[in-house]
C-alpha cells in the first residue's frame, strides 16, 4: 500500500457529507470513518474545549502514521473554524485553527482536503427538507446559513490549498448524478 491517507470531507450543512463519507468508507481499502460534530459550546470555555479535543486528534492521528490505515473524517476543525468566522462562536477560533493546520500539514500521510459543494445554491432548500424524513427540530438548518457556509468553505479551500501545497485540496460539485461524483472521488484518491 502507498502512503496513508487522511481525507477530509468538509462542506455546508446539506452539501452531501454524510453520503460521500458512507460511500469513501468503503470504496478506499483500509479506511477507518470518524464523525466529528464540535463542540456546542459557543464561550471561550467551548474554545478550550474545542482547542483540547482537535489537539488530541492529531495526536492520536500521528501514532497511526505507520500503519497503513487510512483516516477519513467527516468535518474537522475545519468546520470550528468556519462558524467561528460565521459568527456562531463568541471566539476566534483562527489562533487554534491555524496552528491544527500547520501541525496536520507535516504530518506523514498524502492528506485530501475535499469540500463538497452544490453549483446550484438553490438545492440547498430541497436538501434541508432530507428527503421527506421527519426532521427534529435540533437538526433542522436554513437554506440561507447553507449558502453563506458553502462560500465559507469554498474560500477556506483556496486558502489551504495556497499556503500548503502539500494539502491535496480539491472541490467536488455533490448535485450531479451519484455515480459521476463517486467515479470523479475514486480518481482524485487513486482508487
Amino acid at each position: 500500500m502507498a502512503n496513508s491517507k487522511i481525507i477530509i470531507v468538509e462542506g455546508a450543512q446539506g452539501a452531501g457529507k454524510t453520503t460521500i463519507t458512507d460511500f469513501l468508507r468503503y470504496a478506499v481499502k483500509y479506511t477507518n470513518l470518524y464523525r466529528l460534530t464540535g463542540t456546542s459550546d459557543s464561550t471561550e470555555e467551548g474554545k478550550r474545549k474545542a482547542a483540547t479535543m482537535y489537539q488530541n486528534l492529531l495526536t492520536y492521528m500521528k501514532t497511526l502514521e505507520n500503519l497503513n490505515i487510512n483516516l477519513l473524517f467527516d468535518r474537522t476543525f475545519f468546520t470550528e473554524e468556519i462558524y467561528c468566522r460565521l459568527g456562531f462562536k463568541e471566539y476566534s477560533f483562527t489562533d487554534v485553527y491555524e496552528a491544527l493546520l500547520e501541525e496536520l500539514s507535516k504530518m506523514d500521510f498524502d492528506i485530501y482536503y475535499i469540500t463538497l459543494y452544490l453549483q446550484d445554491e438553490t438545492l440547498f432548500e430541497k436538501r434541508i427538507q432530507r428527503e421527506g424524513k421527519a426532521v427534529p427540530d435540533y437538526a433542522k438548518f436554513k437554506a440561507e446559513s447553507s449558502i453563506n457556509q458553502q462560500r465559507a468553505y469554498l474560500k477556506m479551500a483556496e486558502e489551504v490549498k495556497e499556503k500548503y501545497p502539500n494539502i491535496h485540496v480539491v472541490n467536488v460539485e455533490n448535485s450531479r448524478k451519484v455515480e459521476e461524483v463517486e467515479k470523479e472521488l475514486k480518481e482524485i484518491l487513486g482508487e
